[in-house]
This record gives structure tokens, sequence and C-alpha cells, in this order.
């Protein structure tokens, strides 16, 4: 008999097995061993493969304890981490429900703001499996396997290789832990949702030659809706409740033309039926009311006009602001010495990620995707050819699980020898990462299904509505006709409300799938090699071959484009990798006046890639210790990133982009500037001529209606993709810090690092602003080509764009770190331990671009906090202790999204103006033409979190707290960074109140 294969199972199987096998090798290690084996254990920092005994290193790492991870209220190993000061926007939030593709769901963290791509993940050491877009989903380790979190705060690819630009973030699970102990974790926000319910458990022992551990976890994390917050629940937040609903909305409609008109409405109108109306009757229809809300027109004092809700759409009513989520787990981790100086280790993971989100019905729009509604419909007023009816899909919202199962496997043999009269470590290892990814999509609809459900059909002779002609009738089972005019709730024939029939026949699941291997075999040996004046010289040394393979693959109809799923191709690729690297430590001062310690330390990686050739990247740094109270330290470091599967082998697929058009005589660069009105008017190179429409012109949004503001959506999909001849990105990395430890403030040490990277050659996906810009502002024909887009030929919109990823200008941040410690003990009142961790960023400079002719304007400061900081004081007496947490952000300033065109005035929330370049030179002078900038400036925003722990007499620990116990909201923020709602993504949405019991065995 053949049995199914189950994953979970396998996993089980696997997990225990292993846990079974090192246990007998830990039982027979209890045996004593017949000489004293010697200590395999040297300690490794973070950012260096030498092993020593000093953890203070000439780079800035930042350690987080088992205890500190205990003694906070966050559960999740993404949650520890996205609360570190160096931290910055999470790429994609669980606040990101519209997030598609491989990575939606997952979770992920970008140091420095530079992107998760260009921070390092590693687990002991080795790295963690990323998805081809070359992201790690932290979310896959178990926050119950994690020792300690050590996070380097400088590049590190002359030690690590690729990725490692902004950071290194090293995550040590438990080893050698003898015991076994239980938690339960069950919190929730004070509004009654979003629910967090989590077990797990751990035991491990040992003998004289092995120990093994064995843990496991399971969490469950419910929905919150953007419905259920003020601050979420209106497209531009609760001061604007009536701003920003979309005119596509579930009660359906058309645009009237000279064939379908509606009597005493004009031509080219918007039309919807009447509450009640009889949806055959053309008399029935009425004007759309499409205010949106506006600011075209306002001025200082009176402000923009706000929008109305009729006829219209708020999505957010079926958008999540925290997806909800389920992670299980198991780990085991086991070491042998096979004799006095060979160890074996092992480590073994499985993970499960269950991750759902929900976003509003399709926005049907029948120019969008060719499904005119026939002449023939029975359920068409017009008895004309209607190609430009619309109908928001509300009576179906559109739902994507993702299901991510991790299986790693580490293997390695080390162990120690001695020669020349010295000791050397030395490890060989094997590492298999396997991520599996399945996500079901339900909520799009099938295009030929729907070209069929709109086209001809009658009244048959049992009084229902039939697909095709009486002449030539269409099988019920084969079609079901729809009326996209009915609204939401109207359950007569054609609706699409409680109509299963027809919701059966339009909506299909998609099925997409995915996988990403990452194989690694490594050796490295570390030692010293022979004796300076000032000490031992120190080296490691070691070679590595990785291979990286990967594939995403939609599901048919969305490849094909037979879906209103954003079409995709799929994206299936791999590299290998074969690279060496060596690193010195010179001592080159000792225990000398002023020079207690001077040492200087050289690594240099040499990487040789399939694709795109080799490179050498190196390091240099240096520590020095005057005295002992206070060590100097300084770094200068290559770094660089390869391309990725997705990068060089990615399918293009279909995206709804948010641009501003230059040609817009309101919200573009043609409102003031003759030369791009010109372009604009003209064309360059041949394509893009607007001719006449120029001095009227209007970018049309969703809906094809003309914009209220800049930055919006188009109303077609564009086309991104891949580019196969990129190349990789460069860094230079510097820090120079000191490290302060004052003989008279006992418990007292302070850290202060100056830090800066700047990135050439950086990958950057092409825009269509910065398209549309080249082409009409810069006047460059080569970015003007009907290769890359096109415009409607009766309406000049954009109606074809394609854009891709290229090697072009550079990023460059700048800032200073600053952590804090102070541990103060009392014969009274116990112990108090303060620790502050701040990180200030100077200059967040991004220029993506390479062209000399683009002007200083082209040079963008990111939103971002500029200070991020935490504050811990924790207190223990005895068998009580209690942790208070205060996270600050700093102000920022964001892009304003509404703002009065040519006004020099503040307006609304856009209370910051400063003048720029437009980049566009004025005729006859060098110097470029002045426009208005302006911000919105967002205030600072301080969460503070409280943790009450009693340790009981039989061994456990009750812990009760609340995560922002003040219920303190943030400000709206309408270019939603990290979100889909007017509200930043890493803010807390809540309260959150929560109890832990934990038993010890």
């Amino acid at each position: 008999m053949r049995l199914k294969r189950s994953t979970l199972r396998d996993a089980i199987s696997l997990v225990l097995g292993a846990g079974a096998a090192v246990s007998s090798m830990a039982a027979a290690a209890q045996e004593p061993a017949q000489d004293e084996a010697k200590t395999l254990d040297r300690v490794t920092v973070t950012g260096s493969r030498i092993r020593q005994v000093d953890k203070e290193t000439a780079q800035p790492v930042l350690m987080l304890t088992r205890q500190d991870i205990e003694k906070q209220g966050f559960q999740s190993v993404s949650d520890i981490l996205q609360n570190i000061s160096t931290m910055g926007a999470p790429p994609i939030s669980r606040a990101a429900p519209l997030s598609a593709g491989e990575n939606a769901g997952g979770t992920f963290i970008s140091m420095r703001n530079l992107g998760a791509q260009r921070t390092l993940v590693l687990v002991n050491g080795r790295r963690l499996g990323v998805s081809t877009s070359g992201l790690a989903d932290v979310s896959t380790i178990p926050a119950v396997a994690v020792e300690r979190v050590e996070v380097l705060k400088d590049g590190a690819s002359s030690i690590y290789g690729s990725d490692a630009i902004a950071g290194v973030i090293n995550i040590i699970t438990r080893t050698n832990y003898e015991g076994a102990a239980g938690s339960v974790y069950y919190g929730q926000y004070s509004e009654g949702d979003g629910a967090i319910t989590k077990g797990d458990f751990v035991m491990g022992f040992g003998g004289d030659r092995g120990s093994v551990v064995v843990g496991a976890e399971w969490a469950k994390e419910d929905r919150v809706a953007a419905s259920a917050r003020p601050y979420s629940a209106y497209p531009r937040g609760e001061a604007h409740a009536t701003d920003g609903w979309t005119t596509v909305g579930q009660f359906g409609g058309f645009t009237t033309t000279g064939t379908t008109s509606i009597p005493g409405v004009p031509t080219g109108t918007r039309v919807v039926l009447r509450p009640g109306g009889d949806p055959r009757n053309r008399a029935d229809y009425v004007a759309q009311n499409t205010n949106t809300g506006t600011c075209v027109g306002a001025t200082a004092t009176t402000g923009c006009a706000p929008g109305s809700t009729l006829h219209k759409t708020n999505t957010l009513e079926q958008t999540d602001l925290r997806t909800p989520l389920d992670r299980r787990s198991l780990f085991a981790n086991g070491t042998y010495d096979i004799t006095d100086n060979v160890r074996f280790r092992a480590e073994l993971l499985y993970s499960f990620r269950s991750s759902e989100r929900q976003v509003a019905g399709y926005p049907v729009q029948a120019a969008s995707f060719a499904t005119p509604m026939s002449a023939q419909s029975y359920f068409n007023p017009t008895g004309a050819t209607i190609s430009n009816w619309w109908r928001r899909t509300w009576d179906v919202p559109r739902t994507t699980t993702a299901d991510l199962t991790t299986h790693r496997f580490v293997g390695a043999f080390e162990g120690s020898f001695d020669a020349f009269g010295r000791t050397f470590d030395w490890d060989v290892n094997y590492l298999n990462n396997d991520n599996r990814l399945i996500q079901d999509t339900f909520g799009n609809v099938n295009l030929a299904n729907l070209r069929a459900a709109v086209g001809p059909s009658f009244l048959n002779g049992g009084g229902q509505v039939q697909c095709g002609t009486a002449a030539a009738p269409i099988s019920l089972s084969s079609c079901v006709p729809f009326n996209p005019f009915l609204p939401y709730g109207d359950t007569r024939a054609g609706g699409l409300t409680g109509n299963t029939a027809l919701q059966n026949f339009l909506f299909q699941n998609e099925h997409a799938t995915g996988q990403t291997d990452t194989v690694v075999y490594s050796a490295n040996i570390a030692g010293s090699l022979f004796d300076l004046p000032a000490g031992a010289l120190g080296m490691a040394a070691g070679v590595e071959h990785r291979k990286e393979s990967g594939k995403f693959v939609p599901d048919a109809l969305a490849v094909t484009g037979g879906s209103t799923n954003l079409s995709s191709g799929p994206t299936r690729g791999q590299y290998s990798v074969d690279e060496v690297y060596a690193e010195v430590e010179i001592p080159l001062l000792a225990e000398i006046p002023f020079a207690r310690q001077l040492t200087l330390n050289i690594a240099s990686r040499y990487s040789d890639y399939d694709t795109f050739g080799d490179t050498v990247n190196n390091k240099f740094s240096l520590k020095w210790k005057p005295f002992d109270q206070l060590m100097v330290r300084g770094t200068v470091a290559d770094g660089f990133r390869a391309p990725t599967i997705a990068d060089l082998y990615g399918g293009s697929s279909d995206t709804f982009s948010f641009f501003t058009d230059p040609c817009d005589v309101v919200f573009g660069d043609s409102r003031s500037n003759p030369a791009t009105r010109t372009n604009c008017t003209n064309g360059v190179g041949g394509n893009g001529a607007l001719g006449s429409l120029a001095g009227t012109y209007r970018q049309l949004g969703q809906g094809f209606t003309p914009v209220g503001a800049p930055n919006a959506q188009t109303p077609v999909a564009f086309k991104s993709g891949s580019n196969p001849t990129l190349t990789p990105e460069i860094s230079k990395s510097q820090t120079i810090g000191a490290v302060w430890s004052p003989s008279f403030l006992e418990g007292f040490n302070m850290a202060v690092d100056w830090w800066k990277i700047r990135i050439k050659d950086t990958i950057v996906a092409d825009s269509p602003n910065q398209i549309l810009s080249d082409c009409y502002i810069q006047g460059i024909a080569s970015r003007c080509s009907p290769q890359l887009f096109t415009r409607d030929p009766a309406q000049g919109y954009v109606n074809f764009l394609s854009f891709g990823s290229r090697n072009a200008g550079y990023r460059k941040v700048e800032g200073w770190d600053v952590d804090m410690s102070y541990r103060l003990r009392t014969e009274n009142f116990g112990t108090f331990n303060i620790v502050s961790n701040s990180t200030y960023t100077s200059k967040d400079i991004t220029v993506a671009t390479n062209d000399p002719r683009y002007p200083l304007s082209s040079i963008g400061f990111a939103n971002f906090f500029r200070v991020r900081s935490t504050l811990n004081t924790t207190w223990e007496m005895g068998a009580f202790g209690a942790t208070w947490t205060a996270r600050y952000y700093s102000s920022m300033k964001e892009g304003c999204t509404y703002f009065v065109p040519g006004s020099t005035e503040p307006n609304l929330e856009c209370e910051e103006i400063t003048y720029a370049p437009t980049g566009a030179y004025v005729p006859g002078t060098s110097t470029p033409a002045s426009s208005i900038s302006r911000r919105h400036v967002v205030g600072a925003n301080t969460f503070h979190d409280v943790q009450l722990r009693w340790e009981a007499p039989w061994k456990a620990t009750v812990a009760i707290g609340a995560n922002n116990v003040f219920n303190h909201v943030g400000p709206v923020m309408y270019t939603q960074p990290s979100a889909n709602v007017s509200y930043y993504g890493g803010f807390d949405i809540g309260r959150f109140l929560y109890m832990k019991y934990t038993q010890r065995f």
C-alpha cells in the first residue's frame, strides 16, 4: 500500500528522528572520557571569524539576550527585531494587504532604511534562506529557539559575502540547555480584536560529550479590520472622512456615448442606476456624483473641497489593517564530541507559516479588460454595445492565503588541533535551506467567463435569463448572465449579491507556487600564526560554495492575463558563487601608556559568480584602548549586493502604478514649465505627442476621470519586469566610534558611533515617474521610446508603460548610534537596569539615475524618522520584577498629496514650503526654474510598554503587561508608508494587553 506524503508528518519525523539520534549520542557521551576534552567554544562575535576572548570588537554590535526577549511583550522574532532602533520601515508590513507576489505574508527587516535585500540575516552564523527577491523571512524562526540576537551595525561583505551592506542580524539558537520549560501567552487589543495566542515548549539535556535541545512553538495572530480604527477607516484618515472614496464602486454604471445616451444626461457622463430603478430602463439612470474631494482651485484660506460619498465606495470597509497569521515550528540542535578534538553539530528546523489577507472586491472596468456588454444582453438598457461599464465585485472580497513551509538542516564537523605549538580551530559545514510556498487567491474575475456573462442573453420560456440567443442558447450549466448595473445588496435577476451560480461562474480559486533552495558547503580555520611584541597575530580563512535556486509560478490565469488578477510571468532561475576569504588581526601595541591595546583587523573576500563575474571586497578596522575605561574604534569596509533571481530572471507582471504625469496641467510640471509643455505638445523622439490636448490635458485615474491629487493610480495596468544584464551594487561603509566604561560610575557603559554608507550602481526599479520625467522634463529621446510607453490617441492618457530594474544612481545614508546602559544594585530597593539605544540619521539621499543632464533636484531625501530610540528600565527585587520600555519615533516630513497648485501659502496639513529647481532649465539661461515643494510635518511619537513579573516558588514565572499602555495613536500619514492605509505600518494600532505563564521543570 502506498501512503500519501505529508509535509508536516515528514518534518515531525525528521526532527524527532534527529532528536532521537542526537539523544542517543548524548547518552553515549555520558561515559567518562579517557582524557580531558579541550574546549571547542572560543567566542566568535558577529562581524569577525577570528575566535577570541574579548567580546568588544572594532565594529559596533548590539546584543539582545534571552532575558531581554522574555522581559518584553513582543512574542515573534519579527516584532522583536523591528523594535531595535537601527531598523527602518518594514518593506512589507501586516498593514499592507495589497502587497502581491511571493513575499506577501512574510516579515522582513530593513536596517538603516536601506531595504531588506541589503540586510543579511544569519542563523548561528549561517545564511537564512531567501525568496527569489532576496528577502529573508524572519517569521520562519521560532522565538523559543532564540538564545540571543547579535546585530552588527556595519557592512560585512568581506566576512559574509553578498547582502551585508546595511548590517548583519545573527540569530543564535539555544544550545547546551538543560531542563524543560513550557509557556503559554495570550493577549489582545483593548478594542477586543487582534488576539495573539501562543504556546511553546523547550527541553534539553546533555552529558560529558554531547547535548541536545528540542523545542516547538505554535502561534495564532488574529485579524484587525481597517474599519475598526478611526485613523484607518477612511482613505485619507478621519479628518477627511469623505475624501478619496472610489467612483468604481459596488453600484455599477457606465459612461454615456452617442449610442448609449441617457435622456436628460449629457454625453460622456458617468451614470448609475437610481435606487430601486429598473436596470433595463435607460430613463432610470442618473448622473453619478464623481466628487472625491479636490484641491483644484483652492486657496490657503478656503482649503480643499471635501468629497461626497454618494455613488462611491470606501474600499477600506473590506480591507485588513493587520493581517492574520498562524505559525508552527519545530527545532532541534545537538552536538556530539566524536573525539576529544572533533565534534559533530546538527541543526534542524521545520517551520510552517500561514498568512491571510483581505482587500475589497475587484474594481472591474470593461475598458481595462476588453469586456464590453453586448447590445444583445438582456440587461443592456441601451440596445447598443457598452464598452465602458464598471462594477466593483463588493459581494466577493479578494482573499489570499499564503502557506510557507521551511526545512532547514545544518550538519557540521568542527574541532581543534595543535600545530607549531599553537591551537587552531576548524569547521566543515553543509547547509540546506528549503522554502516551499503555496498561495491560494479567490475574488478575481475570470475574464473569459465575464465576457460570456455580459454577452448576448435572453429571457427563456421558463422566465429565466439565459446566455446566448433564443436561436442559439447556451446551457445554464455553461454560462450565467450578469447584470453589472445592479448594486450590492440587490438580489434581482443577474445581480451578484446572493447569486451563488453567478459567483461560481465568475470567480475561481487561483493557485500559485514557489520554491527556493539555498545550499552551502563551507570550511573555515582560525587560530594564531605567531607572536608579535603586542600579542599573537590571529587569523581566519575559509572557502565557501553557495547555490541559490528558485521559482515562483503564478496561476495559469494570471500568467495568461485570463483574470483580473495582475498578469505575471513565472520567475525561474539559479546562480552559484565560489568564495574564499582571509582575515587577520594584528596587535600593534599593548600595555604601554595611552595604548593598552592597539589592534588592526584586515579582511578580504573574493567572490566568483556564474552570472556577472567576480568581485573582491576588503575591510580595515582599528581598535584602540588608550586606557582600560575607553576604547576607540573605526572601520572602512567594501560591500556588495549581487542581483537576485527575481532581478535577473523574473517574469514580467502587471501593476497599477501610482505616478504624476508631467503633462498634467494642474499637478504636472507642464503647469508652469514652458519647455515641458512644448515637449508634451510635440512629443520627444517621435513619441508621446499630445498635440492640441497639451494645453488642457488632465491625467486620468481610476474610473478614467481626472485625478484630484498628484501621484494617482493608473486606470490601466503597466508592465514591470526583470533585467538579466544587471551587475552588483557596490558599497563603501565607514564607522568611527568609542566605548566608555568610567571607573567612577560602576555599571555604566556608553558607546557612540558615527556611520556612513554609500551605495553606487544601485539596483533600482525604473518607474513611470522616472521614465516620463526623463522624457518630457529632461527631453531624453531614448526615454521616450514607444517600447517604454505610449498614449491613447483620443484622450491622451498613458495606455501602455513598461519598466524594469537597472543599475543607476546611488544611495547615501549617514548618522549616529548612541547606546547607553547602567546597572545599579541597592540593598533595600533591588536592582535597576537601564538600557538606551538610539539611532540618528542625519542624511538619507537617493539619486535614481546616472544621466549627467539630470539636475540637482533629482536628489531626494527619503521619508524617514531621523531619530529612533528605545529606553528600557528594569527593576528586580527578590521574586518580583518590572520592565518599562519607551519606544520613540522623531518627527518626520512626508510628501504632500494635496496642495494648492501655484500657491506660495501653506494649505491644510502641508505647512512647510521650500523652493527647489524643477529640473527644467529656463530657455537661454543655465538656471533651473524654481518650484515650490511642500511637506506634511508629522510630529514625534512615543509608545510605552510595561510588564510585571512574579517568580513563583513552583518554578514558574507569571507575567502581565501592556504594549502601548497609554493607547497612543500616531498621526495620519497620507503617503501610507509600509501600509495601505493613511497610517505608518510600523506604529502600534492600539493598547495591547497580555499575560504569559512559563513553567520550568
